[in-house]
């Protein structure tokens, strides 16, 4: 039995989690020093753009495409499995574009899609307001429509797919901050692939053949700790809940809505999700970044933003203001999704920045397919 250990239970560590734990000859174990779906998990709205993206080529398009087929499977997959209902909306995302010079990019894409087999509508305003008669079509050259791409609950995903790989036989122990590794001597070389024999916890230690890094921003400190630092940083991020007595029209067409890169999700029952912020830190040490606080002035300008588009949502009673830290890679591309220089059985699989969520089951594909290649 070979022993897989993961460090870091947000949505891309419980579904690396469950997908190791569909295979044979594996014992998986998940360690975190919170509950599951914490730190930028619990604060992401779970806007999954694929299509819709102008990524069309290279990893950040195959990573996408990949997690797009598999959440065809995944959810219902989960929720046969666990007995959970998953929040998720399959209606769709329309992006509204504003400006006429996008025009040729949007519809070079649309001609990409449709040769990759995937359909990118572009609406003219009037098909916009037929559609979706509670948006404010001024000052819109067209909706570019994508029913591929989707929306889903962060928090009920991650604990599903932590319940899915719990029946499977995975092992999940949390609040249990890891203070030490086996094997990360600082008088090793790179060049010799040390090996990690196992993870230590303030509680107990656990033996590893493999082990998976999945902290988001606590991949720093982790990768400090083993003479390989990674440097990730934060990047703030703020949402609000809105419910209105009356909901928006045409009930049973509710796709996200994307205007100015500012989101608004149907979570029916008149409830909402608006947002998010980017907020970047000042040029100061990541360690002290981490301790940045949300400027509420940031997130009104989200709502007026949003307003703008959709002017029912000024009715609306603000329910919760949330925000998070969501982990950017300094000096390479995001996702990290890649051995441990100078180890040999230590995985990365970190730094999702916007695109945890969308990118989680691809990237738990990836490790597998890592994994498998060890033997």
């Amino acid at each position: 039995m070979k022993h897989i250990t993961i460090i870091g239970c947000g949505v891309v560590g419980a579904a690396i989690a469950y997908e190791l734990s569909l295979c044979q000859g594996v014992q998986v174990t998940v360690i975190d020093q919170t509950a599951p779906a914490q730190g930028s998990t619990a604060a992401a709205l779970g806007v999954g753009m694929a299509v819709i993206s102008h990524k069309v080529k290279g990893r950040n398009w195959r990573l996408r495409e990949r997690s797009l087929k598999r959440y065809q499977t995944l959810i219902p997959e989960l929720e046969a499995l666990t007995g959970r209902a998953i929040q998720h909306n399959t209606h769709g995302i329309l992006s509204l574009c504003f400006a006429a010079a996008e025009l040729p990019r949007w519809r070079s894409l649309q001609t990409i899609r449709h040769q990759q087999g995937y359909e990118l509508k572009l609406w003219e305003p009037e098909r916009v307001r037929d559609r979706c008669p509670h948006l404010s079509t001024a000052g819109v050259i067209v909706g570019i429509y994508s029913p591929q791409d989707f929306q889903v609950n962060p928090t009920d995903l991650t604990l599903a797919l932590v319940a899915g790989a719990q029946a499977n036989g995975a092992e999940f122990y949390f609040g249990q901050p890891v203070v030490g590794f086996d094997g990360a001597e600082v008088e090793a070389l790179p060049e010799e692939d040390r090996r990690c024999a196992a993870v230590h916890t303030s509680n107990q230690s656990f033996p590893a053949d493999a082990i998976v890094i999945s902290a988001g921003l606590e991949t720093l400190p982790l990768t400090q700790a083993l003479h390989q630092p990674i440097p990730i940083g934060p990047v703030l991020g703020q949402a609000l809940c809105l419910h209105l007595d009356k909901p928006l029209e045409h009930s049973d067409f509710q796709p996200v809505v994307n205007g100015n890169d500012i989101h608004l999700v149907p979570l029916g029952k008149g409830d909402y999700w608006v947002g998010a912020t980017v907020e970047f830190p000042p040029e100061i040490a990541l360690e002290d970044a981490m301790a940045m606080q949300p400027e509420a002035d940031r997130l009104d300008e989200v709502l007026a933003g949003a307003v703008a588009y959709c002017p029912a949502l000024a009715t609306g009673n603000i329910t919760q203001r949330w925000s998070g830290l969501r982990p950017r890679p300094q000096g390479q591309a995001a996702p990290v999704i890649q051995p441990l220089m100078g180890y040999s059985n230590i995985w990365l699989a970190t730094g999702h920045y916007r695109n945890g969520v969308l990118l989680a089951p691809a990237t738990a594909l990836a490790i597998r397919d890592l994994l498998e290649q060890l033997g």
